[in-house]
């Protein structure tokens, strides 16, 4: 029998609970009720946000309707919020250290995971340095990075120090992509698609990216960029190739605080016919897809083997960076490098 995958986890956020919760044993009444309700504290966790997503069953807020994963221990932690830090130790069964410094939290461990789920991935290569100079195999949640200069630096460092590496966003698999990808071929060649997204802060619009390669495959050439406000408007083409949207993709952000439960939605135009999702693209399933991810992370552990998907996450970082390009120089098509 396997023992369990030793984990490490750097920033103690939503998105940081949301694969803990997934990974490991907690109390669920510890999850529901973390802080005083009287408490403003740093992430939405900390109010219930992620107890309320994964224990749908009213009669029982201890049964988990999310598929756990399983498989791990978290044994080190830390975030800036030393507070925030402890009381996530404390929803967790195996009562990890609380960590001085990040740097210390790739100490004795299998993984380190550096979670993200509002911040724009600058400071992912400084976060990543200590374990992966250690060999040590991580999991970079979305972005990989904030520019292409940084993601290859963490490239470079991970094959220099045989450190598997994965990093992916939930939309790049979510079951309700893959539901859609299925139906394409009901309304004959995929000419265009819209997706709403959730902002144009790369934080959203990694996650837009990322769905539209779900969907639609990746290999995106050039992209297009318009306000009003930051990457408001993407417009996404890959080129003439037979089996991806004819006349691109375009994504339309919305600011995320008025979508109902941070729903994103797809429709598609093909030869014969439109479809339009119905809402199962939202907080509601998103812990399925971060489901899937946990999956990935612990087949590359303990195979050395990372999905392919990660190209995607690479990929999306630089279309994402031809969008700023594109917005900073009148919109003009920008290459994806």
């Amino acid at each position: 029998m396997n023992e369990p995958i030793k984990v490490g986890i750097i920033r103690c956020d939503t998105h940081g609970m949301y694969y803990a919760a997934l990974m490991a044993d907690h109390d669920p009444l510890k999850l529901q009720f973390p802080v005083d309700i009287d408490d403003d504290p740093p992430y939405s966790w900390q109010n219930g946000a992620v107890h309320y997503y994964f224990y749908g069953f009213c009669a029982d807020p201890r049964q988990m309707t999310v598929e756990k994963v399983g498989g791990f221990q978290i044994v080190n932690i830390w975030d800036v919020h030393r507070d925030a830090a402890e009381s996530f130790a404390a929803v967790l069964n195996d009562r990890p250290q609380v960590c001085d410094s990040f740097d210390e939290v790739s100490n004795g461990v299998d993984l380190v995971l550096v979670a993200d789920c509002n911040e724009d991935g600058s400071d992912h290569l400084e976060l990543a340095i200590p374990g992966l100079e250690k060999g040590v195999a991580t999991f970079i949640d979305k972005p990989l990075a904030n520019d292409p200069d940084d993601v290859k630096k963490i490239v470079a460092l991970a094959r220099k120090h045989n450190a598997p590496l994965f990093s992916a966003s939930i939309l790049r698999h979510l079951p309700g992509a893959f539901q859609f990808r299925a139906r394409l071929a009901d309304v004959g060649t995929i000419d265009c698609a819209t997706i709403r997204g959730l902002s144009g802060h790369i934080a959203g619009q990694i996650h837009s990216v990322s769905l539209a390669q779900a969907i639609f495959g990746g290999g995106i050439q050039e992209v297009r960029a318009m306000g009003p406000g930051n990457l408001s408007v993407m417009h996404l083409s890959w080129g003439d190739r037979k089996d991806r949207p004819k006349s691109g993709v375009v994504i339309q952000n919305g600011d995320g605080r008025t979508q109902y439960h941070c729903a994103m939605h797809v429709a598609a135009y093909g030869s014969q016919g439109a479809i339009l999702a119905e809402n199962n693209l939202n907080d509601w399933t998103y812990p399925y897809g971060a489901a899937n991810i946990v999956k990935l992370i612990k087949k590359m552990v303990r195979s050395g083997e990372v999905d392919e998907s990660f190209g995607d996450m690479i990929e999306a970082v630089a279309v994402v960076d031809a969008g700023r390009i594109s917005m900073a120089e009148g919109s003009r098509a920008v290459n994806v490098e």
